[in-house]
């Protein structure tokens, strides 16, 4: 079984984008020492479906990534994807200037220390310029958000990103080509594992933010995560549908 594993802030606010300092530790102690393979996200695409293995990657490169995340990854010599929102660089999450109900507002890293993590061997992905709703721009703007972002850090760090994480998971078709253009993957918020004839733009991902109990994370590969994911990505859809958007 292989996936990608998400993550977004490591703070106690117990909000549906945290999880907490010893739930991190904990899950990376069991990664490190898991029959797992941990690897880089193009790495795993490149494995066959038989193959036990997970990619890490965190969205919106908040600053406690720097100082609390990647400190336990790289002393368990974790690999990592962080993926950066280049017009918030050393703001906030505060997205749009607005800050989001239920959600801690959090300083983001800057490009300094971005560019020190990537000197660490973080692999720094792209988050869009501004982390809108791709699904409700037009497509000057999806162009811009996506297209402009890979070329921000190009400017502010000499590479170009190769992936991409779609902001909320929102994304349609033309998101997907643009996205195809200039990334070599993507990543959405669809809740599953990869398998079969998987689209390199369409990558489905596993929350972190489900796997908080002791236990859970560590079921993996059997029967009890297998059919937990499944129950939870029922639950997912029917609220999508409910809310009137089609899963991605």
């Amino acid at each position: 079984m292989r996936a990608i594993l998400t993550y977004h802030s490591v703070d106690p606010s117990g909000s549906v984008i945290s999880v907490d300092e010893p739930t991190l530790r904990r899950h990376a102690e069991w990664l490190a020492a898991s029959p797992a393979a941990i690897v880089s996200v193009s790495e795993l695409l490149d494995m066959p479906d038989d193959r036990d293995a997970l990619a890490i990657v965190f969205d919106d490169a908040f600053e406690n990534f720097g100082t609390v995340a990647w400190p336990i990854l790289r002393d368990l010599g974790l690999p990592v994807t962080v993926f950066v929102v280049t017009g918030q660089v050393g703001k906030t999450n505060a997205w749009g200037g607005r800050e989001q109900a239920g959600l801690p507002t959090l300083p983001l890293l800057d490009w300094t220390a971005l560019g020190s993590l990537a000197d660490e061997g973080v692999e720094l992905g792209s988050h869009t310029r501004s982390h809108p709703h791709l699904d409700r721009l037009e497509e000057s703007r999806i162009i811009d958000e996506i297209e402009g972002a890979a070329e921000d850090i190009r400017a502010e760090l000499g590479t170009r990103p190769g992936g991409f994480a779609y902001p909320y998971g929102d994304l349609d078709e033309r998101a997907v080509a643009v996205a195809s253009t200039v990334h070599d993957w993507a990543c959405t918020a669809d809740l599953n594992t990869l398998s079969g004839d998987l689209s390199m733009h369409r990558l489905p991902r596993l929350d972190a933010f489900y796997y908080r109990r002791p236990g859970q994370l560590e079921a993996w590969g059997t029967g009890t995560f297998r059919a937990r994911l499944s129950l939870r990505r029922t639950a997912r859809e029917a609220r999508q549908w409910v809310a009137g958007r089609k899963p991605a």
